[in-house]
């Protein structure tokens, strides 16, 4: 990649020096020394208010043409990489990460105001963040404030989000749903109007951080307030994924009749939006369920089979898919088959919702039992430990309860 590069204040001395053919003596006159004129040059020490407003004057310019900060259009261009990079898929993300810290850094002093500087700023903290380096927060914050400066309502309350978005990476579910409830009601306070987008984000980001804390009656009042209100501004944005969660509640509680209505809607509007992630969550969710709650195992392979020769799979999607088909070989007696599955599970970094990692520590669970099937007790005892380990800082859930038994009764045999 090719790194852009920020003019210093030394080295556009020079320029102008040398687009005016003046010698380091001439520029010095007789206020600087030769020697002192070449360390400003080459960005080896500072020149005072009096000595750049002296240099100034003998270059024919404004001091302020010295101190340019980047032009807007500039910034637009470095923008315009960073976002591309910043939203590279993940299946084939690899450094791009640090591409942007290089590709942002140069600037970061100069990012004081304007659209372009706050974003990039927003950027360049959360990438920090995900390659774990520290004073993120810092450039956060200067991003913040510039967004609230300009009034760019849903780029601040994006910034909240990300910001209890952290701690909920870090399981501590309780503390990220205050964060995000802080960020909101100070957004709201201040602003009598909040877009519909920026109202469902805080909705569905509300609902899943309430779920993960255990808080089931908030998070069913904020997720249906969501639903309601993408209904009544007929603005289907978030829609989605406020009916997914929807749908996953209702087959935890196993109401049939909601789990129905929930995929219907879904299936609808994948099929309106040719949006695939829509499609396979109502194929997983009908297999998921086939397997977990009614094991009827050689009804979930036949679909899955079907769906895997139907659609291309990401790595995300192949995860649930080998995860599901360990599941039904297992219950179909298939043990060194479902192993098989069962190890090409990876569970990505990015995973915190308790729902989801409880759903993928299920492998473990199945693959300690077809270890008991094959008489291999110390390795059904080591998945077994793994998956109890994993689902401890979980909330109450079917997932849970059933990795739990099958640790306790797979300790109890060893």
């Amino acid at each position: 990649m090719e790194v852009c590069h920020i003019e210093t204040l030394g080295e556009r001395i020079r320029k102008l020096r040398k687009q005016q053919k003046l010698t380091l003596e001439a520029l010095a006159g007789s206020e600087l020394t030769k020697g002192m004129l070449s360390l400003i040059e080459n960005n080896k020490a500072n020149p005072s208010m009096e000595s750049l407003t002296y240099i100034a004057k003998r270059l024919g310019v404004d001091v302020s043409e010295l101190l340019e900060a980047v032009s807007s259009q500039e910034l637009r261009e470095v923008l315009l990489q960073a976002e591309k990079l910043y939203y590279t898929e993940f299946d084939v993300l690899s450094d791009e990460f640090e591409q942007l810290i290089t590709l942002i850094e140069p600037y970061v002093s100069k990012l004081t105001q304007g659209y372009e500087a706050a974003r990039l700023l927003d950027i360049y903290s959360r990438t920090l963040h995900f390659e774990k380096r520290d004073g993120w927060q810092v450039y956060s914050d200067r991003a913040a404030h510039i967004f609230e400066q300009m009034n760019i309502i849903q780029r601040r309350a994006s910034i909240g989000i990300f910001r209890a978005a952290v701690k909920f990476a870090e399981y501590d579910y309780s503390d990220a749903l205050n964060i995000l409830q802080k960020e909101r009601f100070e957004i709201e306070k201040q602003h009598t109007f909040i877009d519909p987008m920026t109202r469902l984000d805080f909705d569905y980001t509300e609902a899943v951080f309430h779920f993960a804390a255990g808080n089931s009656n908030d998070a069913l009042r904020v997720m249906e307030s969501g639903i309601e209100f993408s209904r009544e501004k007929q603005v289907f944005y978030r829609i989605d994924h406020l009916y997914r969660l929807a749908a996953f509640h209702a087959m935890m509680t196993r109401d049939e009749e909601k789990i129905k209505y929930y995929v219907k809607k879904i299936t609808l509007y994948g099929e309106f939006a040719d949006d695939i992630e829509a499609v396979f969550f109502t194929t997983f969710i009908e297999v998921h369920y086939l397997n977990s709650y009614e094991k009827s195992h050689e009804r979930a392979l036949h679909l899955l089979e079907h769906y895997d020769v139907k659609y291309k799979l990401g790595k995300v999607h192949k995860t649930f898919l080998h995860l599901e088909k360990g599941k039904a070989l297992f219950g179909l007696n298939k043990f060194e088959a479902a192993l098989v599955e069962l190890e090409k599970m990876e569970i990505p970094e990015y995973f915190n919702h308790p729902f989801d990692l409880a759903v993928l520590y299920e492998g473990d669970a199945y693959m300690a039992l077809s270890y008991v099937a094959l008489e291999n007790q110390e390795k059904a005892l080591e998945h077994a430990k793994l998956a109890y380990d994993n689902i401890s800082p979980m909330p109450h859930s079917p997932y849970k309860d059933f990795i739990n038994e099958t640790y306790e009764k797979i300790r109890g045999r060893h």
